[in-house]
């Protein structure tokens, strides 16, 4: 079954100051895609061993077109690239994070899994910066052809030490939604760097679903999900994101730190960060079968 494709056409966005922008789909309903939109929706985290543990929370995410950010910055007076504002989106916190140019560094990245994009397009769904501060525990990164179809998936991830790594999987059929990676780097310090991550990837017209399980030697120990749903971006869309999720980026890491806090109060198992892995990118294999530890 192949991906659905992406269709394109113009469309006026309201807040946008009279300016027509290019909108894309991904085909079925033909809902336009602008260069910015806006992705609020929750996570759900869940540990089942050795103890149980779960949480979740609301979350508020934006998606870009990467080659339209001046179109995205034109949208919204509530909304900058490279600038303070209420939100705003910063090319340097991710990537390559030195301000090198974004597209650049995600088609290295999807090269290394095989996906080669031809031209195509390229969309980041991340949290933007709120007020000036910003947290990604992860980025999804969606690479597409020509035609519109999808091509590849890269999940950018950070841990509260500053470091960052990149999962990355090329897509040819509906069936490469469901992969499985080696995990790689330290997220948590109550989970050692061991076992392997099943990723399961909901791409939508308006909505964005990705679970992850975590197991060892067979053996679920988390899950993580989030579900996102898009809304359009206006000045008054984006002031009333504000106020239904005031600092949400810092609730964010607020949350990761207080979660932690209990999981210690438990008396889970305390891993020191290692080194992180030399290799920038670790690479998914589709399927539901184990991949080597």
């Amino acid at each position: 079954m192949a991906i659905r494709r992406r269709r394109c056409r113009w469309r006026r966005l309201a807040g946008s100051g009279g300016r027509t922008v290019e909108g894309c789909s991904l085909g079925g309903s033909g809902v336009s895609f602008p260069a910015l939109s806006l992705w609020p929706g929750r996570t759900v985290h869940a540990r089942t061993k050795p103890f149980t543990h779960r949480f979740g929370y609301r979350i508020a995410y934006i998606g870009l077109d990467l080659d339209r950010l001046d179109d995205a910055a034109a949208t919204s007076r509530w909304f900058s690239v490279g600038k303070f504002n209420l939100f705003s989106f910063h090319p340097g916190d991710h990537g390559a994070r030195d301000g090198s140019d974004l597209r650049d560094w995600a088609l290295k990245r999807f090269a290394e899994v095989g996906v080669e994009l031809d031209g195509g397009s390229i969309r980041l769904v991340c949290q933007p910066r709120v007020l000036g501060y910003q947290f990604n525990p992860i980025s999804v990164w969606l690479g597409y052809g020509p035609d519109g179809a999808l091509r590849g998936a890269l999940y950018e991830v950070h841990n509260t030490f500053g470091d960052a790594h990149t999962y990355g999987v090329r897509i040819r059929s509906d069936e490469d939604l469901h992969h499985r990676a080696t995990k790689s780097f330290h997220v948590s310090p109550f989970f050692g760097v061991e076992g392997q991550y099943g990723f399961s990837l909901k791409p939508g017209d308006d909505r964005l679903g990705l679970s992850i399980v975590k197991s060892v030697s067979g053996e679920t120990d988390f899950t993580a999900s989030m579900t996102l749903i898009r809304q359009e971006a206006t000045s008054s869309s984006l002031w009333k994101l504000f106020l239904r999720q005031p600092f949400s980026t810092h609730k964010t890491i607020a949350a990761i730190h207080f979660e932690a806090l209990k999981l210690w109060l438990k008396g889970a198992r305390y891993h020191p960060r290692p080194t992180p892995p030399s290799r920038p990118l670790t690479s998914a294999r589709f399927g539901t079968g184990s991949v080597s530890e």
